[in-house]
Parts: C-alpha cells; structure tokens; sequence
C-alpha cells in the first residue's frame, strides 16, 4: 500500500515513529486544514459556518504555537520555519 503525501509529512514533524499528539504535529495538521479551508472560503464566501470553524481552527493552533514557544523554543522556532508561518 502507497503511503500519502500527507503521511510523509507528518513523519517530519513527529518527535518519535508513533507520535500523534504532540503540539507539533497538531500544528501541522491544523494548518494543513486551515490551508484547505482558506481555499475553499475564497471560492465560497458566504460560508459563514466554516468560516466560524476557520476562526476556531486558527486559535486552536496560535494557543498551541504560544504552550510550544513557551516551553520548548527551539522546536518553536524550527516548527515556524518549516511550516512557513512568520516572515
């Protein structure tokens, strides 16, 4: 069985072959989703419903972006670069 692209990119955020939950994964997982939701939003607008779950999704990962550079600020800064989200 073909492996996805999007398995090939969690392997890359992932802190050890098993690992699903932790704050870097979930950050790319959710910006992948916010990724496709923005696609669809600039199509749709008047998609207030997933707009509202956008708006969610985007505080969800900034409160998980703020416990990482809090904690760990190395794999802040290294997640940053990787998924492209500061200038």
């Amino acid at each position: 069985m073909a492996e996805s692209t999007e398995t090939l990119n969690l392997k890359e955020f992932q802190l050890h072959e098993k690992d699903t939950g932790s704050a870097d994964v979930q950050v790319a997982l959710l910006t992948r989703r916010i990724e496709h939701l923005t696609e669809h939003l600039k199509t749709n607008r008047k998609d207030h419903s997933s707009r509202r779950g956008l708006l969610k999704m985007v505080a969800q990962r900034r409160s998980l972006l703020d416990y990482l550079s809090k904690t760990e600020g190395d794999r802040y800064k290294k997640l940053i670069d990787k998924l492209n989200l500061r200038k």
